[in-house]
């Protein structure tokens, strides 16, 4: 005995219900895009020569706003803060932690916490810019520098930064395509 061939139709959607449907599906993606972009991961550009030899002017970089949210910064991490003026941000590695003894030798190198620091991204050398040194780094705070080390505005002259004022930390260069990847 042969089955019967039973075929089902579905019900074709209007085309103003499939006009809806992706329209409040593009908006959710949209909404979703901006929580990101101001919450999560942000895109930065390099716009000054501060961090230069590990960092250009045009390079752009994948942010990470969340960690600081949970975690505390580390020595090394290049951080995005908020700089002295509302516009500028500013872009830096991190040297000194709460608690951290900071000091420049006469021969611009850096010592913290007694030991001569080996700091083989640097570009010049290391003054303490008229900062009287030795220097605590308060609670709460970081002390930061730039790798351009002869011309960059960073701690020595802004003082420490309030963990507050940390945007976030830079996790990846996405330009130009022969530097594409994880920063040093």
């Amino acid at each position: 005995m042969e089955k019967p061939n039973l075929q089902v139709h579905k019900p074709k959607k209007s085309w103003v219900k499939e006009a809806r449907d992706w329209t409040v599906s593009l908006g959710v993606a949209v909404v979703a895009a901006l929580l990101i972009q101001n919450y999560a991961f942000a895109q930065t550009e390099v716009r000054n020569v501060s961090m230069q030899k590990t960092l250009v002017e045009g390079q752009r970089l994948i942010e990470d706003k969340i960690s600081y949210r949970f975690d505390s910064p580390e020595r090394g991490d290049i951080v995005i803060i908020h700089g002295p003026e509302s516009d500028k941000r500013l872009i830096k590695r991190v040297i000194g932690l709460p608690g951290d003894v900071i000091n420049i030798t006469g021969d611009g190198r850096v010592v913290l916490n007694g030991e001569l620091q080996n700091e083989p991204y640097v570009k010049g050398r290391t003054f303490a810019n008229g900062m009287e040194m030795p220097f605590t780094v308060p609670p709460k705070s970081v002390f930061v520098m730039g790798d351009n080390r002869e011309n960059s505005q960073d701690s020595r002259e802004l003082g420490p930064i309030a963990m507050s004022s940390l945007e976030g930390r830079a996790i990846f260069r996405l330009w130009p395509p022969d530097k594409f990847g994880g920063l040093d």
